[in-house]
């Protein structure tokens, strides 16, 4: 390895302005359930243009929340892309519903209009969810699949923790991810990696009232209060989960949250930055396609890799990487091969998912990456890859 600092895929920031925030949280009445939470989720709501924003432990937790508040269970199906992370198909399993996986467009890795028909197409009982996956950070088609899924009687929920910051223009003009106006809910997710960050820590945002009481209901136990009864009763009608978020979470993440507009224009700058010394690479190297309606802040800075044209297997690159100090990850492994799912449903041909997967590589991406860095990343990718 390098003298050089190593550079992780992705990374926490974390300032002065938010020490003191969880400092002064540490110091106060409440660790938990206290009024920091409310503050956090009307800053977070605001920030992404929703009417309601419920706090909750992490991002599985929204997933899950929102399955059990519209009512998801047993005997329905939900269809959720191949190319994500394990939770957004595995909410569906927490409720006792089945899924459908959804091939991906093999250069966006997101799910399309087109694989939606398909996976209608496949399910075998009443598909009641769909879960478009915000991968990256660049958003999927919601006008198209909303209109789909509503036609199939299910509902929308944007499975978006990498997309916080991000805009989308369906030729009506900039309109923010989680605004609420194409889905029933939209989740979001505050680890270490992702745009701000709690540590852990998750969010639902949502246009529907009623949806949102159910929400917290269900991320305390169940319980709720009636005003003006006795001040120690509660009564609980549905059992609810303990999905709460700290007030020592929350005041980090009202502090980071403060920064997003910062974070972002790094972001978009390291992005932009990458974009530029990468073209000499295509083509065997080129940038994950942004859609034209997606105005991206990039929580991932996925590549897509020639491997085999180049004779350089992706361990083989991954390891040259690490050697000289830089960090990369690959996302995701297609879901539907994980073996649970192979022995629920059987073996399943996906081929945008097979070729994402074939070709994916994430590279380090976070705001406190100097200019220097992405140079350094894409001469030591040359290198790995012969094309330097």
């Amino acid at each position: 390895m390098s003298g050089a600092a190593f550079l992780p895929y992705g990374r926490q920031d974390i300032d002065a302005a938010d020490i003191a925030s969880v400092t002064e949280a540490l110091q106060s009445d409440f660790l938990t359930t206290g009024p920091r939470v409310e503050a956090f989720e009307a800053a977070f709501a605001s920030a992404v243009g929703a009417p309601h924003a419920v706090a909750c432990a992490n991002g599985t937790a929204g997933l899950h929340l929102a399955m059990l508040a519209l009512g998801i269970g047993p005997g329905d199906w939900v269809i959720a892309p191949s190319v994500t992370f394990l939770a957004t198909a595995n909410c569906a399993r927490f409720v006792g519903a089945e899924v459908v996986f959804a091939d991906v467009d093999p250069d966006t890795g997101l799910m399309t209009p087109g694989a939606l028909e398909e996976a209608l197409q496949r399910a075998p009982g009443p598909v009641r969810a769909v879960l478009p996956v915000h991968l990256r950070g660049d958003s999927a088609d919601l006008p198209g699949l909303s209109r789909i899924a509503r036609s199939a009687g299910a509902v929308l929920v944007e499975d978006a923790p990498h997309a916080l910051g991000s805009e989308v223009d369906f030729g009506d003009g900039p309109e923010r991810i989680g605004s609420g106006r194409w889905s029933a809910a939209a989740t979001f997710s505050f680890h270490p990696v992702k745009t701000i960050a709690t540590g852990e820590g998750g969010m639902v945002v949502t246009a529907d009232e009623a949806l949102a009481a159910r929400l917290r209901r269900l991320r305390s136990h169940g319980m709720e209060r009636t005003a003006g009864a006795d001040p120690w009763l509660y009564e609980m009608r549905e059992p609810g989960f303990n999905y709460r978020l700290p007030d020592i979470l929350c005041a980090l993440g009202q502090s980071q949250l403060k920064r997003l507009p910062a974070f972002a224009a790094r972001r978009r700058e390291l992005a932009h930055r990458y974009a530029s010394r990468l073209a000499p690479l295509a083509p065997h190297v080129r940038l994950a396609v942004t859609p034209p309606w997606s105005r991206p802040v990039l929580h991932l800075l996925t590549v897509l890799i020639d491997f085999q044209g180049l004779n350089r297997p992706r361990r083989q690159v991954v390891e040259a990487l690490a050697a000289d100090g830089i960090g990369s990850q690959v996302h995701y492994i297609p879901v539907h091969s994980q073996p649970y799912y192979v022995g629920r449903y059987g073996p399943l041909d996906l081929p945008g998912a097979a070729a994402w997967y074939r070709r994916c590589l994430s590279l380090p991406l976070f705001p406190a990456m100097a200019d220097l860095d992405v140079d350094r990343v894409v001469l030591s990718l040359a290198r790995a890859l012969g094309l330097d």
